[in-house]
């Protein structure tokens, strides 16, 4: 899997203080999407050990608390990131169980696989569907568009 940009410190993308990731890979290329430089899972840097590392080191900081983990992307389910995001989830549940971990997704959470379902719970959060231009609203919180849904798992 690669990853478009991460960010340690992030008060935009759920609530309270995150560590944010943003990877490459999404096939539903929606229309008006922000984030179009995310579509090509090839584009961006490799999701390492290293980078896995570093995440996990962020979590744990006691100088910047932080409530949890961001994925967003691209698409965290894309099916070629499954493998990397579901080591990822399961490591941070593991080692920071405190912390929650919220997931954007076009995909829908009643048409997921079950390699997709496997990743999912672990999230604490998963805000689905498709970006859709014509349903867009700026004063959404965590969506862009109304079709969209936040579904809160209850696992924090």
């Amino acid at each position: 899997m690669n990853y478009h940009q991460y960010f340690p410190v992030d008060v935009v993308n759920g609530p309270g203080t995150r560590a944010t990731l943003f990877v490459s890979g999404c096939e539903h290329q929606c229309r008006g999407c922000y984030n179009q430089s995310t579509w090509n899972p090839c584009h961006g840097h490799a999701f390492d050990e290293q980078m896995q590392d570093q995440v996990l080191r962020h979590l744990k900081d006691t100088r910047i608390k932080r409530r949890g983990l961001s994925l967003s992307g691209g698409d965290p389910l894309f099916p070629g990131n499954l493998t990397a995001i579901l080591a990822l989830v399961k490591r941070v549940k593991t080692q920071c169980p405190e912390k929650d971990i919220w997931l954007w997704s076009g995909y829908r959470l009643d048409e997921l696989s079950e390699a997709q379902k496997e990743v999912i719970a672990y999230v604490d959060v998963l805000v689905d569907g498709k970006f859709e231009q014509a349903l867009a609203d700026p004063s959404l919180e965590f969506r862009g568009s109304s079709n969209q849904v936040i579904h809160y798992l209850g696992n924090i």
